[in-house]
């Protein structure tokens, strides 16, 4: 990474490690769990990068799962009559 692709560094933002949070801005949606799983983004600014693929899968998991939710059908299935 260098400074052409990515602009300078904040002061004082990284570490003694040289980690630097992504600082990646969420906007909220107004759903809670869409917002919830947008929030754990944040959690890779205190990870090594090899610990960012499991927080990824997790909030991609999450998203498919609340999309896929959205064509079930609202209520209890209708009753079949199999006589």
């Amino acid at each position: 990474m260098n400074e052409e692709e990515h602009g300078p560094a904040p002061a004082g933002a990284a570490g003694a490690d040289g980690h630097r949070p992504l600082g990646v801005v969420r906007t909220p949606t107004g759903r809670d769990g869409i917002d919830e799983r947008l929030a754990r983004l944040g959690d890779v600014d205190d990870l090594p990068a090899d610990e960012h693929l499991a927080v990824y899968e997790d909030v991609h998991r999450g998203l498919r799962d609340a999309l896929t939710a959205l064509d079930a059908p609202p209520g209890p299935r209708p009753y079949e009559n199999r006589s």
